[in-house]
């Protein structure tokens, strides 16, 4: 029986899958741990709406933001600029 399930046709369908299950995750505890909006104890629901700009912007503008910022928006420059390039003709 388990062969039946356990076919190399489904590994990528089961890499697919725990990819997005493990992206899920990720954010799910991402929010829970750090996000500033986010208050899990009874203590800071109490609080209500805080104004913690600084705190919020400093879980908005985390490192992967702060990298891409300043960097075109291309996913293989190199190939790019090879094909784009009118010098190079």
């Amino acid at each position: 029986m388990a062969n039946h399930w356990l076919r190399p046709e489904v590994y990528p369908l089961f890499a697919a899958v725990g990819a997005a299950v493990g992206i899920c995750g990720f954010q799910l505890v991402r929010n829970i741990c750090i996000n500033p909006e986010v208050r899990v104890n009874k203590e800071g629901r109490k609080a209500g709406v805080l104004e913690n700009f600084a705190e919020g912007e400093k879980y908005a503008e985390h490192f992967l933001r702060k990298y891409v910022r300043n960097r075109t928006p291309e996913i293989m420059p190199s190939i790019n600029s090879f094909f784009a390039d009118p010098s190079r003709n």
